[in-house]
């Protein structure tokens, strides 16, 4: 038997779900929903790269000080290469957690973005129709 799904903010939710997960699961955002609808397929995924790039830069910099305090530890020991090396390798960490999912981040910068350029495209066209007063 296929499972239908409804589209939710944070996933995709089984419509055969019991009634009490139902109840907690996250609802559907209409907000997004309807602003998705006013933004081009090609905005909406520039958006979505730009929200986790920012969220890679994010998670860059919480792993750069996690890391600050580590001495002479990894391949390299204690060499003029080894802040060099750390450095990329907490920028490939970074992109990585942030492509598979990160921390959240990305889902709100996401939303947000599509929101304003929704409400921006709405303001344009409606100062479009505007009639002038006689």
């Amino acid at each position: 038997m296929a499972t239908s799904f409804v589209d939710s903010y944070s996933g995709r939710i089984p419509l055969s779900t019991p009634h009490a997960v139902a109840a907690t699961a996250p609802r559907t955002d209409f907000d997004l929903a309807e602003a998705l609808t006013k933004v081009s397929p090609k905005a909406q995924a520039k958006a979505k790269a730009t929200a986790t790039d920012f969220e890679a830069m994010f998670l860059n910099s919480m792993f750069s000080q996690m890391t600050s305090g580590v001495k002479g530890d990894g391949p390299f020991g204690n060499t003029p290469g080894t802040g060099v090396w750390r450095s990329m390798l907490t920028e490939e960490y970074s992109k990585n957690f942030a492509k598979a999912g990160g921390v959240g981040i990305s889902a709100d910068v996401f939303r947000t973005l599509i929101l304003q350029q929704a409400k921006s495209s709405n303001s344009s066209s409606n100062s479009g129709n505007a009639t002038p007063s006689t």
